[in-house]
């Protein structure tokens, strides 16, 4: 936010009076449940075991909390032959394969699963559509580790990747009657309303999943964004540039009438020229951000505007998942536990 800075002292040349800032903040916004437990899975398993403790990728999408849990005591890997045997391994809130923990059984580590329950759920209906003898279009980002995680659940093959309409048309099924969809729990709403539809225009005995895959924390932070971006000259995004969720937000908020829109990992992202002309500012923040983040932008902009802060509600979240029984305060210790998170 240095270039707020020097933007101020130009106009102090000028007026000795801040500049206006109408703020509109969205909400929901920042942590959903399964960010929040992922979270705290670390930070039990921290002291219960003790450090180091190893972490199967990044367990969310968010530098600022990767860097809270290694100051923890937390070592983020790419894969399991870089954690020793004789250390916990827990796995990210984006879900793994199945090779994974069984890898993990083998080699006789401590593990846990941080897969936010919502994507084991996606995990299920999969496998149950398999079971059932058709075969699984997953709708999603090709190499997100969710779409990793998800088409690891079954055998090479059986899961087919659906990207856009365009896939839809061009897929060729062995039997157009044995078919069944799934979907990433991170993406934009609308877009997937647009696939699902050519799949069942398509394909008219396609399975659907007995309750919309798209996530509650996703679907509301794009439903807020969309309330507050027609009014907005500029919305702010707060979230990583790998966060599936919180590029969705950036495009949201360009699709519903904001004059623009940009992801930020910090308020030191915030660029002189983004400013200049803006006089109702957006804000909100993908679910692996901390609310942290947007108190430290906020702040910083109230120290150079006059600035009108408004809250726009959209929708109400109590959604709380419980931790694994092996992280429970006096539970007995176990070599592993398969629970989803």
């Amino acid at each position: 936010m240095k270039d707020i800075c020097k933007l101020m002292t130009e106009l102090a040349s000028t007026s000795s009076k801040q500049p206006p800032l109408t703020i509109l903040l969205a909400a929901p916004r920042g942590f959903c449940a399964g960010v929040d437990r992922a979270i705290q899975i670390v930070e039990r398993a921290i002291e219960k075991f003790g450090v180091p403790v190893y972490v199967r990728h990044e367990i969310v999408h968010n530098r600022h909390v990767v860097e809270h849990l290694e100051r923890l005591g937390a070592v983020f890997v790419d894969e399991l032959d870089e954690c020793p045997s004789d250390r916990p391994v827990v796995f990210s809130a984006h879900g793994v394969p199945k090779s994974v923990p069984a890898e993990a059984q083998r080699r006789n580590l401590i593990y846990v699963d941080a897969t936010c329950p919502l994507v084991s759920k996606v995990h299920v209906e999969a496998q149950r559509h398999f079971a059932g003898g058709r075969h699984v279009l997953l709708i999603g980002h090709r190499g997100h580790p969710e779409v990793v995680g998800t088409m690891g659940q079954l055998p090479d093959g059986a899961v087919s990747l659906i990207e856009t309409c365009e896939d839809v048309q061009n897929f060729v099924p062995q039997d157009p009657k044995l078919l069944a969809f799934v979907t990433q729990t991170t993406l934009s709403v609308d877009d997937t309303a647009s696939i699902v539809e050519a799949l069942k225009a398509r394909f008219a005995d396609i399975a659907a999943p007995h309750r919309e895959d798209i996530c509650y924390a996703t679907t509301n932070r794009q439903v807020a964004v969309k309330a507050i971006a027609p009014q907005c000259d500029l919305v702010l995004v707060i979230g990583a540039p790998n966060s599936s969720n919180s590029m969705r937000l950036v495009e949201v908020a360009r699709r519903a009438g904001a004059r623009e829109a940009r992801l930020i990992e910090s308020v030191d992202d915030v660029r002189l020229e983004w400013m200049q002309s803006v006089k109702t500012l957006g804000i909100t923040a993908g679910a692996s951000a901390p609310e942290s983040l947007v108190s430290d932008l906020v702040a910083t902009l109230r120290a150079n505007f006059e600035v009108r802060l408004q809250s726009i509600d959209s929708a109400r979240e109590d959604v709380v998942f419980k931790l694994p029984q092996m992280l429970v305060a006096g539970a007995a210790d176990k070599r592993s536990t398969g629970e989803p998170a």
